[in-house]
């Protein structure tokens, strides 16, 4: 049986970027994203609605990988989501 310190491990980066970049693993993402951002905006609090429709995604590449990113473009964005979590909210419900 290995002890504590007897093995170890290296993973191959080629391998995660062929598997994270596959269309299959880029439209999961996509659409986790997608319901996120239909959570967020159907729960956003509304005054003007400035908030609400500057709610975005935007794309991000990595090394190994595409990410989504529900972001706001309001200048109240960062206020609301403090007092409020909802982006937060929307992503924790999009995942289930």
């Amino acid at each position: 049986m290995a002890r504590s310190g007897d093995t170890s491990v290296e993973f191959n980066p080629r391998f995660f970027e062929t598997v994270l970049r596959q269309p299959q693993v880029e439209a999961l993402v996509d659409g986790t994203g997608d319901r996120a951002l239909g959570i967020a905006k159907a729960t956003a609090p509304v005054d003007s609605g400035d908030y609400r429709d500057g709610l975005h995604i935007e794309h991000h590449e990595s090394r190994y990988r595409r990410a989504v990113r529900v972001v706001g473009s309001d200048d109240k964005t960062l206020l609301v989501e403090s007092k409020t979590g909802n982006l937060a909210r929307a992503l924790k419900a999009a995942k289930a």
